[in-house]
């Protein structure tokens, strides 16, 4: 039985299987027992199996936050963990592996209220040593211009994070572009997204959006593709990095 046929009958994606089974992201336990019963695992062994399954499912960091993280964001954080690369255009909010302390608290507060609130941007700000590790997460942003026009936090806070993100576009592993309210029209203007790959070429790409109470991972071929050609057409009519960089440290200094 092939990857295909297993996922299939397991009603699930042949990527999400395939991910399960190089143990980058846990089963549980009805999973394991689904997948015994396909495979014709009976008896002893069988439940032996599902004994460890219940055991020993691998824990990443950001399930020590299940308080306050939503059960369909830890997902999206588990293969944010995995991933080798990350594209993502946003709209309105700097994106969470590039917020600064004082900036994630203000959008919190924001959005979220007061609950959990130190919990929460350490959650956030503890994300984004992916793109500090080793084998760093290759991060590709194109923001609108929106997001740095628009004050968060206030002035001193916006200033520092407009600050931070543009010494974090001086890392090799990471490009972030403005897309200039000069340029019209473009092809993402409903919706923000984020293409997250990895290094196995076996596990493909998967793109994930967001709203206000959930998240949705797409990962059929032709969803996967056409994000991906747009993400290309943002990056040829945003700002080129070096400008991009220049651009924003400008915005910086001139903040009121």
């Amino acid at each position: 039985m092939n990857l295909e046929q297993a996922a299939r009958q397991l009603d699930m994606s042949k990527s999400n299987l395939s991910r399960i089974e190089n143990a980058q992201i846990g089963i549980k336990p009805r999973d394991v027992r689904a997948a015994l019963a396909l495979y014709q695992v009976t008896g002893t062994d069988a439940e032996a199996l599902i004994d460890i399954a219940r055991g020993a499912q691998q824990r990443g960091w950001w399930q020590n936050y299940s308080d306050v993280l939503p059960v369909w964001f830890e997902f999206y954080v588990g293969l944010e963990a995995e991933a080798s690369a990350v594209w993502t255009y946003e709209a309105e909010t700097v994106p969470g592996l590039m917020q600064t302390e004082d900036y994630a608290r203000a959008v919190y507060r924001l959005t979220a209220g007061e609950d959990d609130l130190d919990r929460k941007v350490a959650a956030r700000i503890r994300r984004q040593e992916v793109l500090h590790r080793e084998n760093p997460v290759e991060l590709s942003a194109v923001l609108n211009e929106a997001v740095l026009l628009r004050s968060v936090g206030g002035p001193e806070v916006m200033s520092r994070q407009l600050d931070h993100l543009a010494d974090l576009s001086e890392l090799p592993n990471v490009t972030i572009q403005v897309l200039p309210f000069s340029v019209g029209g473009h092809p993402a203007m409903t919706t923000p997204y984020v293409i997250i790959s990895f290094p196995d070429a076996a596990d493909e790409p998967v793109v994930y959006l967001e709203n206000l109470t959930n998240g949705q991972a797409l990962e059929e071929q032709d969803h996967v593709l056409g994000y991906t050609l747009v993400h290309e057409r943002l990056r040829k009519m945003a700002l080129a990095p070096d400008e991009s960089t220049a651009w924003i440290r400008k915005a910086s200094r001139n903040r009121p």
